[in-house]
């Protein structure tokens, strides 16, 4: 089981992970938690929208965007919260 991904040399520790082929281009799709204390910091990079995606585990490695994206909670500001994330992200053409 893969237990971390690295977004933009971000380590993202996941608790799920699935790995598929669309077109020939790698998608991956993870769940991880964020606590009100990392939300500032995982918000920002993930309005980039488009990373350099590494996965340690699989020696894999893509230049990919966000396909899809969601949370279970909208207000982290609140200290002491924890969301759960999920996260889909699809390798770009060259």
């Amino acid at each position: 089981m893969v237990r971390e991904i690295i977004l933009n040399n971000t380590l993202i520790k996941v608790h799920s992970f699935e790995e598929r082929k669309v077109n020939n281009f790698h998608e991956i799709s993870v769940g991880f938690k964020v606590t009100s204390e990392a939300y500032h910091d995982i918000a920002m990079l993930l309005y980039r929208g488009t990373f350099d995606v590494k996965v340690p585990e699989r020696s894999l490695s893509f230049r990919g965007t966000i396909e899809q994206y969601s949370t279970s909670i909208t207000n982290l500001y609140e200290k002491g919260q924890v969301g759960d994330y999920s996260l889909t992200l699809l390798e770009m053409k060259n």
